[in-house]
């Protein structure tokens, strides 16, 4: 796939990367290898986290029980999810996610493995009757422009579905 730089999970909405020249391509697939990209996703996990603030670490590889999924696993590679909790609900806990890595399904194994999985993720966890999809958004990326080398920060707001969810099944409207 010609120009694009990275991916998301299937029905995780958000911001991608997609370069329009060779040049920029192979600049800003460097910066992702690198982790110099700032990553910040926004994500809502069933149960009430342990604490406000966190990193989980957790090496990453195909699970030994469903070879479909990925799981936390001795033999994977190294994984880093950094988490802050921005609102707590009842049965559910709003966090602002910062991966360090960028591994297939991390962020929903991550907290899938410390007995929170992402609302609505129907690998990792469950569905949830309410919504579509799971409750999770790539909602920020920082980047150095591969040409002019100049900061570039990217903000995505909530999705009409995701914000719906918020406002109408937990009565919650985020700032």
């Amino acid at each position: 796939r010609p120009g694009i730089v990275h991916r998301l999970d299937k029905d995780t909405s958000g911001l991608i990367v997609v370069a329009k020249s060779a040049r920029a391509h192979a600049a800003l697939g460097a910066q992702f290898a690198q982790r110099l990209v700032g990553k910040r996703y926004t994500a809502l996990v069933v149960g009430s986290t342990e604490r406000d603030e966190a990193v989980i670490d957790g090496p990453i590889g195909r699970s030994p029980r469903d070879r479909k999924k990925m799981a936390v696993v001795s033999t994977g590679r190294s994984a880093s999810t950094g988490f802050k909790v921005t609102h707590r609900f009842d049965d559910k806990t709003f966090v602002e996610i910062r991966p360090t890595t960028g591994r297939t399904h991390q962020i929903r194994v991550h907290f899938a493995s410390i007995g929170h999985p992402v609302v609505g993720d129907s690998v990792y966890g469950r569905p949830d009757p309410d919504l579509a999809r799971q409750f999770l958004h790539a909602s920020g990326l920082a980047f150095e422009h591969p040409v002019s080398g100049r900061p570039v920060e990217l903000i995505s707001p909530l999705p009409e579905d995701l914000s719906t969810y918020l406002s109408e099944v937990l009565k919650f409207r985020p700032r």
